[in-house]
């Protein structure tokens, strides 16, 4: 290249053809099952960040979508997805400018074999770091044919768009004798057109990879709703499945009723939902989009040190476990106080202690080791499960089985414990003897994790003003949380004033939130109220104010109301 652009021009360049490179990879992610690398680059580098930097940006992220309202569980996946994207940019962007500088006096040919070369190392290191987090069905050396293959012809493409940009910038300033208003013609019309075409070739293929991930999720929930009834003949399951299907149909899975239908406490106009839908129940998670397994050939792997290891599919465990559900709250430990990152909904599965009781650990066996497919791992302590039947291996909510996004096929429920501590996505367990750090523990979250006691003010519901001989009353609402240590009373103040007893709403169960609701005798003005609840015990919550990390926020809730 006789007149390289400059760094800067290569920089701009190598953004722009970043973006239909990124709906080219969409496209071919939702098409045939590619994998999307912006999406796998920044999974591996949470993955090998140390944890402190990890929970770091964590913490920003959670700041800044509180900073500007946006509530935490509905937009942190959109919010990681957008850095991805991002990071690929910039990343682009970087390499843009590489390729100028270095090209800056190559002749023509060595400058396409450099850019071509530049792509390929981008597109074969981003292929190895695909294969390494997504763990595909499709082949590995397609993937890295495909990746490196794409890379050299964006590459390519940043070159010859940076080469035609100076050639044509170079030919018109000499033929309007080099003035500078004409050579500013020159450019936007030559960066209108290759604008106009990134645009076309990002739009489509980003448009029409949304239309088929739309079609895919639709089948993806057909496919995990009509699982049960799947052939259960999975290598080493104990159950023959030509009997099993006659004498042991896979049960239906019941919805539970509301034990607390006729509650006369009454959740005051703004306080959360009660029972959450799965469809709104929070979501976080280590990998960027969800992780996806086939529950037709899907089995759970149980080995180490047992007297009878077992593989066992869907429909054995269904089938040959005894079938428990129970109302229960699940809260996130990076949440917040008064934080969306907590739900409620019905969970379904078998108590681990009939699992124990099939594969019969050995007597120096300590720990369920368990591994998931999205990368994740946790220990389990054997003691926790013999001492806590209610510890369950989950494959339903809400009466249907787990959604792609909350587990499926399978994942545990711990009383008492925050969501860190509970895989989904399970595949294999490991009966061992040897303790390891699980995957938040590593990135520094408590080992532990046991819930904090909280509660929340929901709504100070100032539409909703009554009256009652003669005195105004303001209804005031919201939950408290203590993990499976019950609550035995929730406490309103108002304006530093005494605390005063709140009304308890019958809970879905122990292991769930309370709903309550406070009548304010109503005075004019603006005002402060707080919240604080016990324990079943009469343990009362922490009232310091204490950081989510590393073992979950603690404080007393406010918030500040004028009539």
């Amino acid at each position: 290249m006789k007149n390289p652009g400059k760094i800067g021009i290569g920089i701009a360049i190598g953004g722009l053809l970043t973006a239909p490179l990124l709906g080219v990879l969409y496209l071919a992610s939702e098409l045939v099952g590619l994998p999307f690398a912006p999406y796998d680059l920044f999974d591996w580098i949470t993955r090998v960040l140390p944890g402190p930097v990890v929970t770091f940006g964590i913490d920003v992220m959670i700041d800044a979508l509180r900073l500007f309202g946006l509530g935490i569980s509905e937009t942190a996946k959109i919010a990681e997805r957008a850095i991805a994207v991002l990071q690929v940019l910039i990343v682009g962007s970087a390499v843009g400018g590489v390729i100028s500088w270095i090209t800056r006096n190559s002749s023509r040919r060595q400058a396409l074999s450099v850019s071509a070369g530049i792509g390929a190392v981008v597109g074969t290191t981003v292929s190895i770091v695909s294969i390494y987090i997504e763990g595909s069905s499709v082949s590995p050396v397609l993937v890295i044919l495909w990746l490196t293959g794409l890379f050299m012809v964006w590459g390519v493409a940043i070159e010859f768009v940076q080469f035609r940009f100076s050639r044509d910038v170079e030919a018109i300033a000499h033929e309007a004798d080099t003035t500078s208003h004409s050579m500013g013609i020159g450019r936007r019309d030559f960066v209108v057109k290759v604008g106009a075409s990134v645009a076309v070739l990002t739009v489509a293929s980003t448009g029409i990879g949304s239309l088929l991930a739309q079609a895919a999720r639709r089948e993806l929930d057909t496919g995990v709703k009509t699982a049960p009834g799947t052939p259960s003949s999975t290598a080493g399951s104990t159950t023959d499945p030509a009997v099993s299907a006659v004498e042991k149909p896979v049960p239906a899975i019941e919805r539970l009723a509301f034990p607390n239908a006729n509650a006369p406490v009454i959740p005051v106009s703004g306080t959360r939902p009660e029972y959450t839908a799965v469809k709104d129940h929070y979501q976080v998670s280590i990998r960027t989009r969800p992780t996806v397994i086939d529950g037709s050939t899907w089995a759970l792997a149980v080995s180490g040190l047992v007297a009878n290891p077992v593989s066992l599919s869907l429909d054995d465990l269904r089938r040959d476990f005894e079938p428990r559900s129970e109302f229960v709250t699940l809260s996130c430990i990076s949440g917040r106080i008064a934080s969306s990152l907590i739900s409620t909904t019905q969970w379904t599965g078998f108590s681990v202690q009939d699992l124990l009781e099939r594969i019969q650990p050995n007597e120096n066996a300590r720990y369920l080791d368990f591994t998931c497919g999205d990368g994740f791992h946790e220990v389990v302590d054997l003691n926790l499960v013999r001492n806590d039947e209610r510890i369950m291996l989950c494959y339903a909510w809400n009466g249907e089985l787990l959604t792609i996004e909350h587990g499926f096929p399978l994942r545990i429920w711990i009383p008492d414990r925050y969501g860190m501590k509970q895989p989904r996505w399970i595949e294999s367990i490991e009966v061992t003897d040897k303790y390891r750090e699980g995957y938040w523990v590593q990135r520094g979250w408590d080992e532990v994790a046991r819930v904090e006691p909280t509660s929340v003010i929901d709504t100070v519901d100032g539409d909703s003003i009554y009256e009652v001989d003669g005195q105004s009353f303001v209804p005031v609402g919201g939950i408290a949380f203590a993990g499976a240590k019950e609550v035995s009373k929730v406490e309103v103040r108002v304006d530093g004033g005494p605390w005063q007893a709140a009304e308890l709403r019958s809970p879905l169960s122990e292991t769930t939130w309370v709903v309550w609701r406070y009548d304010w005798p109503f005075e004019s003005g603006n005002h402060i109220f707080e919240v604080r609840c016990a324990t079943g015990s009469g343990v009362p919550q922490a009232e310091d104010d204490r950081g989510n990390r590393p073992s979950g926020a603690t404080g007393i809730h406010s918030k500040r109301a004028g009539f």
